[in-house]
């Protein structure tokens, strides 16, 4: 996918002329997100990264960019009549509220798997929702169906010149904060987001280079412009571009301007959302830390450049967040997870408790299982949670009961 910049083509449908004309049609509406260049980040990826805050939006996404810029070109008879979307979240809240806003109604579909987090604040927005649809897919057959029964205007996600214009204003703030970039970094789902990024961008810097970014596990992008058939299918912590097939447009962009697209892990996602959250304090859903993981993934290819990173959204469900924490916490040694198993008798658990601290561990859980039909009726399964600084801190507390002599049956730190 290599492009040369004096061979990338124009697009009559988004031009350089389209993004400015939306970044002032949506000004004061739409926050000017911030920049910042991470020095911890770019000292692990070693890189030069420049993080690009669109999660800090009232609705946490980029989304609200795209949407309003459609809204504000309807007509005062579709306004009337009103909008319907479809969306797995945050479309949904950046059309749920400026419309709402603008005193239009709203109807929004979302799949039935939506993270609740994310159909409770489109309904706060005003918005009536209908829940229908195992997938992405099956929920905009839904929406074009009540759109055309209701005569709503439909304002699709991500493959409509206005919306793509919208997001397209991330560019010019991006590049207006830090106008020496070599790369952008973007994640991937429908598409409207790169599309409406690299146009702005090769307009503005030709030589510059765009990335795209896709889940492991729904690679649609990646396979339609390299021509491979990887499975789209399964359960992925960044929901927010779990999309089976991009749009049109968005492909079309895609080949003609972005230098690649980059596959992350599951493991590499929550690894990048968890960085974010300790260094950089920010929350970011799976979808906004994927483009992070890429650089984080991929050493070699951004090494020593100036790279810029966009955080596309924030909406992550808490307990899920939780989650996330923890499984990064464990594999990198910071909770070890020992199962001991023990004779069924007083003070064997202070024993076990005093070689922990003596080992400057601190243990979090303490379970135990008396029912393990294979032991003896006279011992027991000690489950222990325990918080380490490191992996070696880890390994010493392992190494310390063992030398005690107690079985570690199974031990879980990574």
């Amino acid at each position: 996918m290599d492009k040369s910049p004096d061979a990338a083509p124009t697009f009559e449908e988004v031009t350089l002329a389209d993004v400015r004309a939306a970044a002032e049609r949506i000004k004061g509406a739409v926050m000017r997100t911030p920049s910042h260049h991470s020095r911890t980040l770019s000292q692990l990826a070693g890189c030069d990264i420049h993080l690009k805050f669109e999660n800090l939006h009232f609705t946490a996404s980029f989304k609200e960019r795209g949407a309003l810029n459609k809204i504000l070109s309807l007509t005062p008879e579709e306004r009337k009549r009103g909008i319907a979307a479809m969306s797995a979240g945050n479309h949904a809240q950046a059309v749920a509220y400026h419309a709402g806003r603008l005193g239009i109604p709203v109807t929004i579909v979302m799949p039935e798997g939506t993270p609740f987090n994310k159909v409770k604040h489109t309904r706060a927005f005003g918005a009536r929702i209908v829940l229908d649809g195992a997938s992405l897919e099956a929920a905009f057959e839904r929406a074009r169906k009540i759109a055309d029964a209701e005569h709503l205007v439909f304002v699709h996600p991500y493959d409509d010149p206005l919306v793509v214009a919208g997001q397209g204003t991330v560019s010019l703030e991006l590049l207006e904060d830090a106008p020496d970039l070599d790369a952008l970094v973007v994640p991937i789902g429908g598409g409207g987001l790169i599309s409406g990024i690299a146009l702005a961008a090769k307009a503005l810097k030709p030589d510059i280079e765009i990335y795209g970014v896709e889940a492991k596990l729904y690679p649609s992008m990646y396979d339609a412009v390299k021509g491979e058939q990887l499975p789209c299918a399964g359960q992925t912590i960044a929901e927010g571009i779990a999309v089976k097939r991009p749009g049109p447009f968005a492909k079309r962009v895609v080949d003609a301007l972005v230098k690649d697209v980059l596959l992350v892990r599951e493991d590499e996602i929550e690894s990048a959302l968890v960085r974010l959250l300790e260094i950089e304090k920010t929350v970011v859903e799976g979808a906004g830390a994927a483009s992070l993981a890429a650089v984080l993934g991929n050493p070699e290819l951004f090494r020593g450049r100036k790279i810029g990173v966009v955080l596309s959204g924030g909406n992550i469900d808490m307990r899920l967040l939780s989650n996330v924490v923890l499984r990064e916490l464990a594999r990198e040694g910071r909770i070890l997870s020992l199962v001991i198993e023990i004779e069924d008798r007083p003070g064997l658990l202070a024993k076990i408790a005093t070689l922990v601290s003596d080992k400057g561990g601190n243990i979090l859980e303490v379970s135990h299982n008396r029912m393990m039909m294979d032991m003896p009726a006279k011992s027991a399964d000690l489950g222990l949670v325990i918080e380490a600084r490191d992996a070696s801190h880890a390994d010493e507390i392992r190494s310390g009961l063992e030398a005690a002599g107690f079985t570690v049956k199974t031990g879980l730190s990574t």
